[in-house]
This record gives C-alpha cells, sequence and structure tokens, in this order.
C-alpha cells in the first residue's frame, strides 16, 4: 500500500519464515552483485513490483488512504503513508485499527474498505510508471522471463495491469491473495521464481519500497531499487538504486542496451 517525508503523493508516477523449496540460505546473495556500477547480465528472470514500481499507482492509494482516514475523522498524514508503504494486507489491517481507534479484528474490514476506495480512485486514470513499458518489452525481445510480484490483492493487480495495458507482458503475476506471508518476508518472491522455474539467485528483483526490498533481498535476489519516496531507508536489502527504469545504469545492470 502505498515526495518526500512531507509530500504525501510519490515524484510520479503490502508473516514464519517460509521454506526455502531451492534449499538455499534465506540470505543469499547472488555473486558479483554488489555496486551500483556492477553488471549482471542474461539474469535468469527479472521480477517487478507493481505499485509505485510497474504502475504509477502509489497516487492512487494514497487518494484511498486520505478518504478512508477522512471516512472515520483522522488526519492522514505522511507518517500514515510511510508507515504503510509496501505493507501486506495483514500488516496494514494492524496499523489501520490502531491509528483509527478501532479493535484489530476490524482491521481486515478497514483494508477491505481501501480496495473499494483505490478502484474508485483507478476510474480517475491510470498509467505505467516511466521507462516500464520500454523496459518491458526490451526483456521480452532479450527472451528474458518477466514475473510480477505484489502484495496488493489479486483482483486490484489484474485490474490494474489490464487497464494499463502492460497484463500481457508478464508470465506469472503473484500477488498478496496467493502467500501467507507477504512483503518483507521471502515468500512472495520465492513462489514467483518457483512458478517461473528458476533459481531464486539467478533473478534480479525490481522495488520501490523497503518492505518489497527486503522480501526479494531475503528470497536471495539482486535487488535494484526505483525509490517512489525520497529519503527511504532500504536497511542494506538493495544492491543498487536508480533514477528510474528508463536509468540507463538499470538497463546496463540486466545485460540490456539502454533504449
Amino acid at each position: 500500500m502505498g515526495g518526500s517525508a512531507g509530500d504525501l503523493h510519490p515524484r510520479r508516477q503490502r508473516e514464519g519464515r517460509p521454506r526455502n523449496p531451492e534449499g538455499l540460505p534465506q540470505e543469499a546473495r547472488r555473486a558479483g552483485a554488489g555496486s551500483a556500477g556492477g553488471h549482471v547480465s542474461a539474469p535468469a528472470a527479472v521480477i517487478f513490483d507493481n505499485d509505485g514500481l510497474t504502475l504509477d499507482t502509489e497516487g492512487l492509494w494514497t487518494l484511498a488512504e486520505e478518504r478512508l482516514f477522512a471516512r472515520y475523522d483522522t488526519e492522514f498524514t505522511a507518517a500514515h503513508k510511510l508507515e504503510l508503504l509496501g505493507k501486506s494486507g495483514l500488516l496494514a489491517g494492524r496499523f489501520l485499527s490502531e491509528e483509527l481507534g478501532l479493535p484489530e479484528s476490524a482491521g481486515l474490514r478497514l483494508v477491505g474498505e481501501m480496495d473499494e476506495l483505490v478502484f474508485e480512485a483507478m476510474e480517475e486514470g491510470l498509467s505505467p510508471m516511466p521507462g516500464a513499458v520500454e523496459l518491458l518489452a526490451a526483456l521480452e525481445e532479450a527472451g528474458i522471463p518477466r514475473g510480477l510480484c505484489s502484495n496488493s490483492p489479486r483482483p486490484f493487480v489484474e485490474r490494474a495491469t489490464a487497464r494499463a495495458g502492460v497484463a500481457d507482458s508478464f508470465q506469472v503475476m503473484v500477488t498478496g491473495d496467493d502467500v501467507e506471508n507477504g512483503k518483507p518476508e521471502p515468500d512472495p518472491y520465492l513462489e514467483t521464481a518457483r512458478l517461473l522455474g528458476v533459481d531464486p539467485a539467478d533473478c534480479v528483483a525490481l522495488e520501490d519500497s523497503p518492505p518489497g526490498a527486503m522480501s526479494a533481498h531475503r528470497a536471495g535476489m539482486d535487488v535494484l531499487v526505483v525509490p517512489s519516496f525520497e529519503g527511504l531507508d532500504y536497511e542494506g536489502a538493495e544492491d543498487a538504486r536508480f533514477g528510474s527504469l528508463a536509468d540507463p545504469g538499470l538497463w546496463e545492470r540486466l545485460g540490456l542496451q539502454p533504449a
């Protein structure tokens, strides 16, 4: 669920450790993937986050969050936004119930209300993030498999990717409805790699949120981040940081010629 801490809207543009089906250490790192100047050629697959990375949805989530808080006579702040960014539905529900002064049992209902609000906000417009369409096309041309890995519910992910015209760009989609433990646990990325039939350690994950980056890091993937907000702390989970999906350095890191 998804500027700076003082700006609720992005520049542009949601628990137990699982068994690793490959028998790999959860904190395994890809050999040679360290600095922003490093080069990763021909990854086995590239796995994209959805909200704020592939699609410009963080503004939609912010609008829905603002409307939900207003419904309960509570001001929505930048601190709330940063707490909700990238959280799974379970963790978001716990946070919302606490902040809105409701019992923890109301968490899932609140998440459902917010999902309805974000569907309404989607009707006001939705587009891919800068460079997303071009990068997906280049990966397809290079024969590199693409997966989508999101904490958002499946109905939202399917509707959003279809509306933005990128649904067919991914061979696999894993959503918050498909795993028991969402990001920042490694389950979503491990499941995406499993469905793609590739070793997690041979994948590159593209993320914008700290929980998402930590999830991919714990799954043993090379993690490239494109922050949708300024001042985000990834706690060392990222291997490199770029300004957008159109950044030539990011393309080179994936073994592609910049567009």
